[in-house]
């Protein structure tokens, strides 16, 4: 009774409080506003997440033998995805994994109204995953958790659907402009990744957002950032084709990461429910590429800052620590190679084997392996002129990113913002751009939206599309109309027409499986001649309607279907071919025009 009283206290405070901002704030204004609290708990949702994985993370390595291999390697990370699959499965009980992947579904179809467990269920699972040594990031759960504060902000204050998706849209920024200290790579990665258009009144309500969750990350975690970057050279003509190459080799990677991992999720996903055989294969996969290669453990930020700001081959043999190669600075190129290419299998071991995490930080990490392992074998074989191997790293990061997210911007000012790259500006667009260019032959989709393009659920900035996209096709389904049976005689069809709204009756079974339609402007003929009433049945009179719909058809198709057909209305039918309802073309026309108003509204 106590709960109950809670509840309506609470909800009587929302409305009160509903009520005083319709007459004291305007819509933009009160927008601008949950925009800044969105900011600032994204900022704080960050900040507790790494800094749960870095006290896990020194917890279990503080102790460990620079100079030899550690057998706990095998042990940790599949302790690790077994805490988060017990944790997912028993506390959260619903999907954490493909966080971005989430939030492009939630836009899509569910009105960008995300759960309120992913404000926080994310952070716990994903520390515990990489704290574990899983070899993901941290930034897509971040990401997933700073949509759903501002998914969810939006439903407690009653905003309607096109600021929900602002909303959903600022946490995203925010997470990225909070994790990586870079407020215009938030901005571009909401217009490029999460496809929200970038109009005035979308601009400055993100911007407030990326900014607040930069300037609180300043706060917690003071000047320091995930990466260091010196430039010690400034780009040179001559190196163009390098940088070209740089591109397309990066491109390349990119495709062979999104292949690979598209390979072995279908692995797992052959193994149903079975959760502990998924364990076993992920952790046995993981744990034994761990072991072999340590730089795999976790986010692998301190392989990358090693690559970064290595100047001697002391410094780059670093990265060999804690290894089988450990002292072997001959095999480095070796070792940075096999890491590349064994990047893929650890990150799909860990989400397949029951872990949390998103594939945002392992593509800075292959692009940062990548760039340098391509400037080292530039070098060592002498092909052109010399080109520095740190530069080359963080260009392969946003080459990788570029290639990977479909993202060419946010590969430039992620990488600019987060290193302070600022003067390698124009290598950063070529080898971006480069990288884009050749991932598109190959993939029309990033990593995030290729699997709601194979299901037409990915939104685009294609207006008719994105209108369509949003559109859901069981929100305009009629489901109030008069059936009749195939035996029934025509004067209690009169009857039934005469109970109906609309001109189309559907013929039912026993069964309820859908067997035609009799269209009233058919029969207007007989229909008053009473004399005729017992001599006609449902079955004789009625007919195919013109099209049928299934319940699942995306919105694109159904226009195309009233297109062909010009039919008034069109029945919608289940798998078992049981009537769901009917749509009606006005309606249909009216709910997009709607739509295309709402989208394009400033």
């Amino acid at each position: 009774m106590s709960g109950y009283t809670t509840d309506r206290q609470h909800l009587s405070w929302v409305q009160r409080f509903l009520q005083w901002r319709e007459t004291h704030i305007t819509d933009k204004q009160f927008t601008l506003l949950l925009s800044f609290f969105v900011g600032l708990f994204a900022a704080v949702a960050a900040f507790v997440l790494h800094w749960m994985i870095d006290e896990i993370g020194i917890l279990l390595t503080a102790s460990f033998d620079n100079t030899s291999f550690n057998w706990l390697y095998l042990v940790y990370p599949v302790v690790g995805i077994y805490l988060t699959s017990l944790f997912v499965r028993y506390v959260v009980k619903d999907n954490i994994s493909h966080g971005i992947t989430r939030i492009l579904y939630a836009i899509s179809r569910k009105q960008s109204r995300l759960r309120s467990h992913n404000c926080w269920s994310s952070v716990i699972a994903s520390a515990i995953t990489i704290g574990f040594g899983g070899s993901v990031g941290a930034e897509a759960p971040i990401v997933l958790t700073g949509s759903a504060i501002g998914s969810n902000l939006g439903k407690l204050f009653k905003m309607d659907n096109r600021t929900l998706m602002l909303l959903v849209g600022c946490g995203a920024s925010a997470a990225i402009a909070g994790i990586f200290k870079a407020p215009i790579a938030g901005l571009v990665f909401t217009l490029e990744v999460l496809m929200i258009d970038l109009t005035m009144a979308s601009l400055l309500p993100i911007l407030v957002s990326s900014v607040t969750a930069v300037l609180f990350s300043y706060v917690f975690n003071g000047s320091d950032s995930l990466f260091t970057f010196t430039n010690a050279n400034t780009w040179e003509l001559e190196r163009i084709p390098a940088y070209i190459l740089l591109g397309v080799f990066g491109g390349l990677i990119s495709l062979y990461f999104i292949r690979m991992m598209t390979a072995c999720e279908n692995i797992f996903s052959r193994l149903g429910d079975n959760h502990y055989a998924k364990l076993l294969l992920g952790g046995v996969v993981l744990s034994t590429l761990i072991f072999l290669f340590p730089s795999l453990y976790g986010e692998g930020y301190s392989s990358i800052n090693i690559l970064l700001n290595g100047k001697t081959e002391a410094d780059w043999n670093t990265i060999l620590n804690n290894s089988l190669f450990y002292g072997s600075g001959h095999l480095l190129v070796l070792y940075i190679a096999l890491v590349l290419l064994t990047k893929v299998f650890a990150t799909s071991a860990t989400n397949g084997g029951g872990g949390c995490g998103g594939t945002f930080a392992p593509s800075l990490f292959i692009g940062a392996f990548g760039g340098f392992l391509f400037a080292r074998v530039w070098n060592i074989e002498q092909i052109g002129v010399y080109i520095p191997e740190g530069n080359f790293a963080m260009l392969g990061m946003a080459a990788v990113m570029a290639g990977v997210m479909h993202a060419p911007l946010t590969g430039i000012f992620l990488i600019a913002e987060l290193t302070g790259g600022y003067q390698l500006f124009i290598p950063l667009m070529v080898v971006s751009i480069f990288a884009y260019l050749t991932i598109i032959i190959f993939e029309p989709h990033s990593i995030y939206g290729m699997r709601l393009a194979r299901e037409g659920n990915l939104i685009t900035h294609h207006t008719d599309r994105a209108v369509l996209t949003l559109m859901s096709l069981k929100s305009i389904i009629d489901h109030t109309f008069t059936s009749v049976h195939p035996d029934m005689k025509l004067g209690a069809l009169v009857h039934a027409l005469s109970r109906s709204r609309s001109n189309q009756l559907p013929v039912l079974d026993d069964a309820g499986t859908f067997l035609g339609e009799v269209d009233i402007t058919k029969i207007r003929h007989i229909v008053f001649r009473t004399e005729l009433y017992s001599h006609f049945t449902v079955r004789q009179l009625m007919a195919d309607p013109a099209a049928i719909l299934g319940v699942n058809d995306p919105m694109e198709e159904v226009m195309k279907v009233f297109e062909r057909t010009h039919a008034p209305m069109l029945p919608v039918l289940d798998s078992e071919n049981h009537l769901i309802g009917y749509i009606s073309r006005t309606h249909m026309y009216a709910t997009y025009r709607q739509l295309v108003a709402d989208l394009s509204a400033e």
